[in-house]
């Protein structure tokens, strides 16, 4: 009696332990990129970044309907799973010095993965001015889920796109790499 006592605590507190522990990092890359996925069905309601679901990502980041939603969405993403990521729409806040893992031609790169936010340059603008999630990284190409974004592939594609989209890019078009769960 007391042998199987000590085993029905052992199974609740392996049961408490399962359900209430903490996810691992790999399992949250792989439930934020899921969140992502779950998104590609978004698109704005009139072209002006705006409708139910863009208006969300957007108060996500207190900011308001009608401005730039990339980073907004890429913040919405990571706070359904709690994770404590920037609450901003502006792009070059998600790249720090600290969670910078890869910029483009610097040997001391890391390879990025699931769940780490890349980031593009636009020379117009003199800085990062477009966000996304990484879903796979390749030697040659990247596959990313994004926000106000288009449907071109492999070009530069846009920054004021229409809805949420996979994208395929080359390696070479990403600058900078940052990773919140490392």
């Amino acid at each position: 009696m007391a042998k199987a006592k000590v085993l029905i605590i052992a199974a609740v507190g392996f049961l408490f332990v399962s359900c209430y522990a903490e996810p691992s990092h790999e399992s949250l890359r792989d439930a934020v990129v899921n969140t992502a996925v779950s998104q590609l069905h978004v698109r704005e309601l009139t072209g002006r970044n705006d409708g139910v679901e863009v208006e969300a990502y957007l108060k996500a980041v207190d900011r308001k309907k009608g401005d730039a939603w990339c980073a907004a969405f890429v913040s919405w993403c990571f706070q359904q799973h709690g994770v404590k990521v920037p609450r901003s729409g502006w792009s070059p806040t998600w790249f720090p010095k600290a969670n910078i893992i890869y910029t483009r031609g610097k040997t001391e790169s890391v390879k990025p993965r699931k769940a780490d936010v890349i980031g593009i340059w636009f020379s117009n603008l003199n800085r990062i001015a477009h966000v996304g999630l990484v879903e796979k990284w390749g030697d040659k190409y990247v596959t990313t889920i994004e926000g106000n974004t288009s449907t071109v592939n492999e070009g530069n594609g846009t920054r004021e796109g229409d809805g949420v989209y996979r994208k395929r890019r080359l390696t070479r078009q990403i600058y900078q790499v940052s990773s919140w769960l490392k």
